[in-house]
């Protein structure tokens, strides 16, 4: 159910086709008895790491569940509906919702101002401070449809998590973050991500992929918009030869 789910949910994102899709109701959208909310609910309560739910605007909300057509009951669309987004780690992984003051870049918003004329095939979920990004995969990446990959940028691959989204969550909220970022955080990470703005994501000079880069003391870093590291780390697995020219990315 959920794997037709995500394809119909691809489908809409390709704006040439959507219009020939007549999307469901708000009404057939929300599910006030559905546990998707609770069981996401449930999981934030017992978190290990540090995890911040930022509040959602009913109105916004409404809007962005509205656009990904996802119900209530799956815990994308849950997390979409009630929450303005979450902070996991000081913010060092931020999860998509559907927007809030602190972290402006709902879902639907923010993957339509990246692709607003074609369909990639997958769907970014949540992003890191370092430039990381995670896509749920919508057959773009594989045929593991549902699937996370972690689209990393000390090497610049799509790599398969094996997680479907509420495992991405939990990998988030209980998840050894130190060891699975180890060699990429510096001393004062804590403070300078805290105060990183939702929208931005540290660059780093050299670049994290190189081996000058692996040296995360020595580094310089500065904030720059999250789209700009997005379509960068795309552009350099071009020149790098890491794959062919326009079959994943931006035109």
């Amino acid at each position: 159910m959920y794997r037709s789910i995500i394809v119909f949910l691809l489908l809409i994102f390709n704006q040439e086709i959507s219009a020939q899709i007549k999307k469901r109701p708000l009404e057939e959208l929300i599910i006030a008895q559905a546990p998707g909310w609770t069981v996401v609910k449930q999981m934030i309560d017992s978190a290990t790491n540090k995890v911040e739910v930022l509040p959602a605007d009913s109105v916004r909300a409404r809007t962005a569940l509205y656009d990904l057509q996802m119900n209530s009951q799956t815990p994308l669309g849950a997390v979409t509906l009630n929450t303005g987004g979450i902070l996991v780690d000081h913010g060092w992984i931020r999860i998509l919702g559907s927007g809030s003051a602190k972290f402006e870049r709902g879902i639907m918003e923010w993957h339509r101002k990246l692709y607003p004329a074609q369909n990639p095939g997958y769907i970014i979920v949540a992003d890191d401070a370092i430039g990381g990004f995670y896509l749920e995969n919508g057959g773009g990446l594989g045929d593991d449809i549902g699937k996370i990959y972690y689209f990393s940028p000390d090497n610049l691959e799509f790599e398969p998590m094996s997680l479907g989204y509420s495992a991405f969550l939990s990998f988030c909220f209980n998840g050894d973050l130190e060891n699975y970022y180890k060699g990429y955080r510096w001393k004062t990470w804590k403070k300078d991500v805290s105060a990183l703005a939702g929208d931005k994501i540290f660059n780093f000079s050299p670049m994290l992929w190189s081996k000058e880069g692996k040296e995360i003391e020595k580094n310089a870093r500065k904030a720059i918009p999250a789209e700009e590291q997005y379509f960068l780390n795309l552009d350099l697995r071009k020149q790098l030869g890491l794959e062919k020219i326009d079959t994943i990315g931006h035109e």
